[in-house]
């Protein structure tokens, strides 16, 4: 499909925001209920989320927590991977305790693995892909390892077919060291699921693949309760309850009651019974939640269209896209991720600021991790993933959002593709 380079759209500048938050009157009136209603914190919206969450991923479980990095955390903690970690057995891991990720992601997918107190080992990327290096993620698996954090990012699954292939294979290194942790047989699958909501693997939906998923609600992502997340399961032969029970004492502070339970007539009483953490969701939350399901549907089916339009100009032009819909996964559409053949970081710039002097804000997914001072001092350097470099020196995000109406993505690809004539070399 052709652009219309001579219409009334290209000839008038728009301002279009990166990733406003798609908020509707319905969001609006489940969150007036809830302030009328007197009760705000965690309680009964909360549950009915987790319930839908749970239905909709065809996981085993879910709890509902502040973020995406508390479900990550929390994910570690119940394993008992890390020696601040005690484990849903009571046993603390150890600092030996290693857990691999990508290095080509934000943050979050790897700071959990600081907080627990284990060590974090970085893979390179695939080269030319988003996904970790799965020879790599191999190579990197010893006796150490007790979990890896695949990143499904942009909304794209991993190959977690071959994930659990390799893990399965190296078992034979896998030292357990409590009964979660045994009762899986093999280094965990801890899913940062964060761009990931309503993507699918194989017709396996996220949130019923991995050992644990871990999704993010922020403002940004595709699904938002303002900030949020959830952390859902999948573990053979484990008693859901008592997962969701130890989740619920981990994120509000070891109390052995809910503020919910503790309103029950003459149920004051309650125990701490660990010294734990406060990482709860609020029904305010858990409300806008539960209207964005009713509409998440049409928001899926909208970025779809809209990435199909972005591709049908931009591929022609030689421009490198990530691949959201195959015949083995469908994506959640979360980021439109670019990426300019034979330009650095000086043209790239270019484009970016020649973008927003047109009116759209445009964006870089991701700087690796090695880039950043607190890796630095950790002992990464970037020169050991060269793979993730080049992603990174010549990748630009476009908008992609349920807001952007038709006339916008027009107007988008219109600057898009006029930018980029002088900086594109002629497809082959």
């Amino acid at each position: 499909m052709e652009l219309n380079r001579n219409s009334e759209t290209a000839e008038k500048k728009i301002n279009i925001s990166f990733s406003p938050p798609d908020i509707s009157e319905e969001e609006i009136r489940e969150v007036t209920d809830t302030l009328r209603s007197g009760w705000i914190t965690t309680g009964p919206k909360v549950k009915a989320l987790e319930t839908r969450l749970t239905d909709y991923t065809g996981a085993d479980g879910c709890v509902c927590l502040n973020s995406q990095t508390a479900a990550g955390e929390m994910s570690l903690r119940l394993l008992g991977i890390g020696k601040d970690s005690c484990g849903i057995d009571g046993i603390y891991g150890s600092e030996e305790d290693e857990v691999i990720t990508c290095a080509y992601t934000y943050t979050a997918s790897a700071s959990v693995i600081c907080h627990v107190g284990a060590k974090p080992v970085l893979v390179d990327c695939r080269e030319g892909s988003v996904e970790m290096d799965y020879d790599a993620l191999e190579r990197a698996v010893n006796e150490h390892t007790k979990a890896v954090i695949p990143v499904d990012l942009g909304g794209i699954p991993c190959d977690y077919d071959r994930i659990f292939e390799i893990l399965e294979r190296k078992k034979g290194l896998f030292h357990p060291s409590n009964k979660l942790q045994k009762a899986i047989g093999r280094v965990a699958v801890v899913e940062d699921a964060a761009h990931a909501l309503g993507a699918s693997y194989k017709g396996r939906t996220i949130g019923s693949i991995a050992d644990f998923t871990n999704f993010s609600f922020h403002a940004v992502k595709n699904f938002t309760t303002a900030e949020g997340g959830a952390l859902a399961w999948k573990l053979k032969d484990r008693d859901a309850e008592e997962i969701y029970h130890r989740l619920q004492l981990f994120s509000l502070h070891g109390q052995s009651k809910d503020a919910l339970a503790k309103t029950k007539l003459g149920s004051w009483e309650y125990d701490i019974v660990g010294p734990w953490y406060k990482c709860n969701m609020t029904d305010i939350m858990g409300a806008m939640g539960i209207a964005q399901f009713e509409r998440y549907p049409d928001m899926l089916r909208r970025r779809r269209e809209l990435i199909c339009r972005y591709d049908s100009v931009l591929k022609p032009l030689g421009v490198e896209v990530l691949p959201h819909f195959t015949e083995e996964h469908t994506s959640s559409g979360h980021l439109y991720m670019t990426r300019i053949p034979h330009i650095g970081l000086r043209e790239r710039q270019e484009i970016i600021e020649k973008l927003a002097e047109e009116g759209v804000a445009a964006n870089v997914h991701y700087k690796p991790l090695p880039m950043h001072t607190a890796y630095k001092r950790l002992g990464f350097l970037i020169e050991d993933y060269p793979n993730s470099y080049k992603l990174f020196e010549n990748e630009i995000t476009l908008p992609l959002h349920t807001k952007l109406t038709d006339e916008e993505a027009e107007y988008v690809l219109e600057k898009y593709s006029s930018i980029l004539a002088g900086y594109l070399k002629s497809p082959k």
